[in-house]
């Protein structure tokens, strides 16, 4: 008598199919971007929102990655009230792909005439050329058969208009007085030392240490208007600075002796003021220390 041929192993389970890229109709808050990054990568949408906003505190680019994400990710699919699957979407519109790659195309064209030409069109100018481009898209998606992506291109457009008011706002400086951007100055005698330093956007660290308190007659009066950004300054130790400080948002720190204006002697002073120091300073920290 022949044996029964032993009972074949089990087959492997399938792999399990990652779900697709989309934002969430369930876990939203603005827009289901979270939500749908929570379900594609399994990490909870809290951290997701979290790195969204911390990204926004460091820099601003959290809400433009929020709204390009927005806009390029198709929304989840619909459900009926008894939580059945709703009748598939139609196809998406090309729409927004192509103003993301208009937007990538303009901004290389302005970087090359910048680089390469004596126009520049500064920060307003790119900005306003980008948000010229989402307005186009939107034009365009009106006229579009597809599922329109008017929601994130409107969310792009508001992010870009407000980028355009501020970069209208802040003044444009000289290249005597700096701009926008990180600015490091570095005197090494009393004349080289302006009277005014002007950043709107930017870290700008002034470093006074190299000065000769000996070259000092009457005191030498320097203002700061910076806008956005850290403010470091560094003085000698043997000058004896007044510090009066207007300041919005950030740690202030003069002389590891707290944020108040006032007179701090150096090692040697005698009391009579050698530098003021008057600073405006808008967003972000301002320390002022001894060398």
């Amino acid at each position: 008598m022949t044996a029964a041929p032993p009972p074949a192993p089990p087959a492997d389970p399938p792999p399990a199919t990652r779900p697709a890229l989309r934002r969430s109709r369930t876990d939203k808050i603005a827009g289901g971007v979270a939500g749908g990054l929570a379900e594609y990568s399994g990490i909870d949408p809290l951290l997701w929102r979290v790195g969204f906003v911390a990204l926004t505190l460091a820099g601003g680019s959290g809400v433009i990655v929020y709204a390009l994400l927005w806009l390029l990710m198709p929304g989840g699919p619909r459900r009926r009230a008894d939580g059945a699957p709703a009748e598939p979407p139609g196809p998406r519109s090309p729409v927004a792909a192509f103003t993301v790659a208009g937007l990538l195309i303009l901004v290389g064209l302005l970087v090359l005439v910048t680089r390469y030409t004596d126009l520049d069109p500064g920060a307003p100018g790119f900005l306003a050329s980008a948000l010229l481009v989402v307005g186009l898209g939107l034009v365009a998606s009106s006229f579009s058969r597809g599922r329109s992506p008017r929601g994130g291109l409107i969310a792009v457009g508001g992010v870009l208009s407000l980028a355009v008011l501020f970069s209208s706002a802040v003044p444009e400086f000289d290249d005597e007085t700096g701009g926008i951007g990180d600015q490091s100055y570095r005197p090494t005698t009393v004349a080289d030392v302006r009277s005014a330093y002007h950043v709107g956007a930017g870290d700008l660290d002034l470093d006074l240490s190299r000065l000769d308190v000996d070259e000092v007659d009457t005191p030498l009066e320097v203002r700061i208007d910076h806008g956005m950004g850290d403010l470091d300054v560094t003085v000698p130790d043997d000058f004896d600075v007044r510090v009066d400080v207007e300041h919005g948002v950030g740690d202030v720190d003069l002389f590891d002796e707290g944020s108040d204006s006032g007179l701090f002697r150096g090692e040697d002073g005698d009391g009579d003021v050698d530098l003021v120091l008057t600073i405006n300073s808008g967003f972000g920290d301002v320390e002022v220390s001894r060398a």
